[in-house]
């Protein structure tokens, strides 16, 4: 077995662990109203959030040594795909119940994924031209201007648009991982404008989805980050980077694209805590620096 199809098994439990964490921590912190990336500072004060970033840092490492082999439609579907294991997480670790529409959407995620990994062909990507990179690399001022609108925009929907934008800077970094994984030379590596452009991207994104759960719907905000982070990058992968295709498999990786994408969508309620499960307590400390920021607030 190739060591990529053990890495991409690895990130997928990361980012299971990655989306519960970070909810929760984000729940614990008064509400922001514009991009302030003071967000980050905040939250960075939690244990809770320090280890959800940490979780979420391994699956990234993870995903990126699998892109080097392995083609975007396939990694990123497949990273998204970690609400399932935050969903089995919280039913044998927080006493989740699980209807059978959501075993059904479990069932469905794990044929998508068994599709996707049938037809998918190891290849390693093409380089980027400068003109593309240079288009990269703009793209991330074009996401940050909309994100000083987007976060002016509260509810549910300020949720999906911000949600959308993270998604959209996730995607981005995958697409700029890619041919960057093949460099094998670390002067190399550290010189590549690619490690740099996805540096911004990531901790664009992570802004973004930071503001998105604390709209009040970390459902809506995970759905529409995974459906951004997935769909644009899998297109580009197919159409600007090499990624291929089993011959004759086409169908098969199109079907299994739709259901998998469809079944975490349909997942991403399990990513805040269910009603009745107490998310873990932050340590004395750090609830009394939360409960002076909501005073001060």
């Amino acid at each position: 077995m190739s060591a990529a199809w053990i890495y991409l098994g690895l990130c997928v439990v990361a980012y299971g662990f990655a989306n519960y964490l970070q909810a929760v921590a984000v729940s614990r912190v008064s509400v922001h109203t514009s991009l302030d990336p003071g967000l980050l500072l905040r939250l960075a004060r939690q244990r809770t959030y320090l280890l959800g970033v940490l979780c979420q840092f391994v699956g990234f490492v993870f995903a990126f040594l699998a892109r080097a082999d392995l083609p975007l439609f396939l990694v990123q579907t497949t990273a998204a795909a970690g609400l399932g294991v935050t969903a089995l997480l919280g039913v044998f670790l927080l006493r989740w119940r699980l209807p059978r529409a959501e075993i059904a959407l479990l069932g469905t995620l794990a044929l998508g994924l068994a599709g996707l990994i049938v037809s998918a062909q190891r290849s390693p990507s093409r380089e980027l031209h400068t003109g593309e990179t240079l288009a990269l690399g703009s793209g991330v001022l074009l996401i940050a201007l909309l994100g000083v609108v987007a976060a002016r925009v509260h509810g549910a929907r300020g949720s999906v648009v911000l949600g959308c934008l993270a998604g959209l800077c996730f995607g981005a970094a995958a697409v700029a991982s890619r041919p960057l994984a093949s460099v094998h030379s670390l002067p190399l590596f550290l010189g590549d404008p690619l490690l740099y452009i996805l540096v911004l991207y990531v901790a664009v994104g992570q802004l973004m989805l930071g503001l998105a759960m604390q709209r009040g719907s970390t459902t809506a905000a995970v759905a529409a980050m995974d459906a951004t982070a997935v769909v644009p990058a899998a297109l580009i992968g197919l159409l600007l980077l090499g990624d291929r295709i089993e011959p004759g498999l086409g169908w098969l990786a199109a079907a299994g694209f739709v259901v998998t994408l469809g079944s975490i969508l349909g997942l991403t309620r399990y990513a805040a805590p269910q009603h009745g499960c107490a998310p873990p307590q932050e340590p004395t400390a750090d609830r009394a620096t939360v409960a002076e920021e909501r005073r001060a607030s």
